[in-house]
């Protein structure tokens, strides 16, 4: 209990994430772990943002570097000390900086602790960049469970793992249990570390259909090399996320890569067009293909990307694929199922309500 008043002490948030990933251990957990158990302390009015970028971090660098040049100091000093100041979610120099100046055993050791028995966000966010800066591959598991809760801390813990030995498996790992906010941070860690052994995850699990995939889908396209994946498409995962994932492409312009800027663009859309009219009807490939061909038809691409030619034949094989009998009986069942998919699309595929 607290003696000021008299409510109950928050936990360390990473015994909170580590209950919750008992409970859900083989995907994100429910609204990414929200509410923390440090909710209420945090709800009173919070710090802004420095406006002068240079100055993100100073304030808790120069806390940083009085608590490592204090002999005898310990990690629980820090518990409760910065609170009170902006903590960035992402990596910060003032901080790297601060950590590379001190002795990295008493840094590692803090930046452990910090995020082991931290019951503010604030210091374990702190603690989770010293590991960043300084962690080895005995924080791997330390690292992963914390960036469970990932809106506040993937962007930390894809930086963390990113330098680590074995760094790709253990982004992989999280990459399953995150999604949102944090999964845009592991996914673009996954794509610049450009390892092999993370390809065939980034082809078939990457995008999982929500908005913020414009971030990183067309990364994801230009890591795979998914233009030149050959017998990969054989694959009918391949196939269904690659459709996921050109479908994410058509609307993300001013997010990232988008169809009409993807120098692959007319490969990969034929690719997907003629593999996906090989492989039986689902309403999710329906509305994909639906999808695409009404974007080719109502915003054709660039030429530099797709010549009109190719959007015709590309049009075409679509089309042919959708005007089948049994893709046309498939969104019918969704159609009378109400499915939203197919509400959208009741015009284009010319389906009866």
């Amino acid at each position: 209990m607290s003696d000021a008043t008299g409510t109950l002490k928050p936990g360390p948030l990473f015994e909170h994430a580590a209950r919750l990933h008992r409970l859900h251990p083989d995907g994100p957990l429910p609204n990414d772990g929200q509410p923390f158990p440090d909710e209420a302390f945090h709800r009173e009015i919070r710090p802004l943002r420095p406006a002068d970028q240079q100055a993100i971090g100073q304030d808790v660098a120069r806390l940083l570097d009085d608590h490592f040049a204090r002999t005898g100091s310990a990690p629980g000093e820090l518990a409760g000390a910065f609170h009170n100041f902006y903590v960035s979610i992402h990596e910060i120099d003032h901080l790297i900086a601060a950590a590379e100046r001190a002795d990295r055993a008493q840094v590692r050791h803090t930046g452990r602790w910090l995020v082991r028995h931290g019951t503010d966000r604030c210091a374990v966010t702190v603690g989770l960049a010293l590991l960043a800066a300084v962690g080895t591959v005995e924080d791997i598991p330390l690292i992963q469970t914390i960036g469970l809760l990932s809106n506040r801390f993937g962007p930390l813990a894809a930086a963390a793992l990113e330098r680590l030995p074995g760094g790709a498996a253990a982004i992989l790992w999280l990459a399953d249990r995150v999604s949102g906010w944090g999964r845009v941070f592991v996914v673009e860690a996954l794509c610049r570390l450009d390892d092999p052994s993370a390809h065939p995850w980034l082809l078939r699990r990457a995008c999982d259909g929500e908005f913020l995939n414009g971030y990183f889908a067309g990364r994801v396209a230009v890591a795979t090399r998914l233009h030149d994946a050959g017998d990969e498409f054989d694959d009918p995962e391949v196939v269904d996320h690659t459709g996921r994932l050109l479908l994410t492409m058509s609307y993300c312009e001013g997010m990232g890569t988008s169809l009409s800027t993807y120098k692959h663009s007319a490969t990969v859309l034929a690719v997907h067009a003629r593999q996906a009219a090989l492989l039986p009807p689902t309403l999710e490939r329906v509305f994909v293909l639906a999808m695409l061909a009404q974007h080719l038809t109502c915003e054709p691409l660039p030429r530099a990307v797709c010549t009109p030619a190719q959007q015709q034949e590309l049009l075409a094989t679509y089309r042919s694929t959708l005007d089948l009998g049994s893709w046309k009986r498939a969104a019918q069942v969704g159609l009378d199922a109400n499915d939203q998919r197919m509400l959208t699309l009741v015009k284009f595929l010319g389906l009866r309500r």
